[in-house]
């Protein structure tokens, strides 16, 4: 697949098959595309990887799911991070994945691979903060390895009653913020790359 220029990855960082995060990762999907974005979501279940151990990376090299996963970023420029929080920080998944997906591989320097990359993230939790503390760390985690994050960013609390029961966000404040980081993020990468506006 060639790259698009607003080609947008969307993930969120759990496993779990109903989660609340994934829904809003999914919502977000389609909200860029809305915007008239071009959006993948991705569901990390599907990209199964041990525990990041530098001994098991020189005997066995990068795993088969990683090399998916970064062959799917590679195609995209942009980028939806949905963090769930545990115990006030990122989950284990969503750390273990960047740290495979920032190894080198094939003589490709790792973090060459999220240059010039635009990120925006968002949560959802039950709580009442909806994972705000998980996106500080997340977006400190993704600058760190070199991706532009945009200042927009949505927490979503009370994650259980959050959803209607057609999937979408129950509260239109709620899904115009949405809209709004959608839209931003579908924007910034048009202006960074004109010809995707064409």
């Amino acid at each position: 697949m060639d790259q698009s220029h607003n080609s947008i990855l969307v993930f969120a960082g759990s496993a779990r098959a109903d989660s609340f995060n994934k829904r809003l990762a999914r919502l977000a999907a389609d909200r860029a595309r809305e915007a008239g974005g071009m959006a993948t979501f991705a569901d990390l279940r599907d990209y199964p990887m041990p525990l990041y151990d530098g001994d098991l990376e020189r005997e066995q090299g990068v795993p088969e799911h990683a090399r998916r996963l970064k062959a799917l970023l590679a195609d995209h420029t942009g980028l939806v991070v949905v963090s769930p929080e545990y115990n006030g920080f990122i989950t284990p998944l969503l750390k273990n994945t960047l740290d495979w997906l920032s190894r080198p591989d094939d003589d490709r320097e790792g973090l060459a691979l999220f240059r010039n990359r635009v990120a925006c993230v968002l949560s959802a939790s039950p709580g009442g903060f909806g994972g705000m503390r998980s996106l500080a760390l997340a977006r400190q985690l993704l600058t760190n390895l070199g991706v532009t994050v945009l200042p927009d960013q949505l927490a979503v609390p009370r994650a259980a009653q959050a959803f209607t029961d057609a999937g979408d966000l129950a509260d239109q404040g709620t899904r115009e913020r949405l809209d709004q980081i959608c839209h931003r993020l579908v924007e910034t990468l048009n202006r960074l790359n004109p010809r995707a506006g064409r």
